[in-house]
């Protein structure tokens, strides 16, 4: 029987660890309405007080998770656009949607933006996944793939889109894909968004993916997106929208690294394509419930 060893560096003082701790920054998503929802607590006269942070958290690496068509692709666009207008790289691992095509989303959500797209392509580095498979289905190549990126282009911000093509039909080995990638981001300090397709049969506002297999623990925090038909007077009263309408939410579910509103609020797709978060469900509507 082999002897057994203490890995080294697994076992560290508080003291050594906390001088590299990373401060706790904001990093502003570009998302009317969501930066807000993060808060950090200070002290005052012996008492809390929240204050927003302004942004998501620097170096958290979070899920967005719905059902098709709740404005998961436009938010992660959003957010690397914004990262790019600000003078930050960001790689977009594209898995769904040819280079080509995600190109053409990011221009559509720019000139939505007011940002320059000119200006900011050099700082969007994108990862074709779509187009070479090998990408998807290998993740030693992923990892050398974005280390290429973050190395020649000094990338900050990664974007996954999505997640689920990473472990599509083999699900029950979707936490073996994401720790990694979890584990990898954080060794290169990446800011990142992971996109995640949920099944149409996975309550709404729950946090459960596509590969609702425990993977949201693994992560820092999720965002969860939902859609809602109106159907009953009731909902109508709820959500503030006349019968027949669909309703878009928002919660987020978790994080790690600074406190966070936990209230379900609404949301919009504009009709040029932006995502905004809106109010708390309790601030317009009283006495419904959530639900069919």
């Amino acid at each position: 029987m082999a002897e057994r060893t203490v890995p080294e560096g697994a076992v560290v003082l508080l003291e050594e660890v906390a001088r590299s701790a990373p401060r706790l920054e904001p990093v502003p998503t570009g998302v009317p309405g969501l930066d807000d929802l993060f808060f950090v607590t200070e002290w005052s006269d012996g008492r809390p007080v929240q204050r927003p942070l302004g942004g998501i958290p620097r170096y958290s690496v979070l899920q967005v998770t719905g059902v098709s068509d709740t404005g998961k692709s436009l938010m992660a666009e959003q957010y690397a656009l914004t990262q790019a207008a600000r003078g930050e790289t960001c790689c977009l691992v594209t898995l769904e949607s040819p280079a080509s095509f995600a190109a053409l989303g990011l221009r559509q959500r720019a000139q939505a933006m007011g940002i320059d797209f000119e200006a900011v392509q050099e700082r969007v580095v994108i990862v074709d996944g779509a187009s070479h498979s090998v990408i998807a289905q290998d993740l030693p190549t992923l990892f050398d793939t974005l280390a290429h990126a973050i190395r020649t282009y000094r990338v900050r911000h990664v974007v996954i889109d999505s997640l689920t093509g990473l472990y599509e039909a083999r699900e029950m080995l979707a936490r073996d894909v994401v720790r990694p990638i979890f584990n990898f981001l954080k060794k290169w300090r990446q800011t990142a968004l992971l996109i995640s397709q949920k099944r149409s049969g996975h309550e709404a506002m729950t946090a459960e993916a596509a590969g609702g297999y425990a993977v949201g623990h693994i992560l820092d925090g999720t965002l969860v997106l939902a859609k809602q038909a109106v159907l009953t007077q009731q909902q109508a009263r709820l959500y503030g929208v006349p019968v027949g309408e669909t309703v878009r939410l928002f919660r987020i579910d978790g994080c790690r690294l600074c406190g966070h509103d936990t209230s379900t609020h609404l949301m919009e797709i504009t009709p040029t394509g932006l995502v905004r978060i809106g109010p708390r469900l309790s601030e317009i509507g009283k006495g419904g419930e959530d639900g069919g």
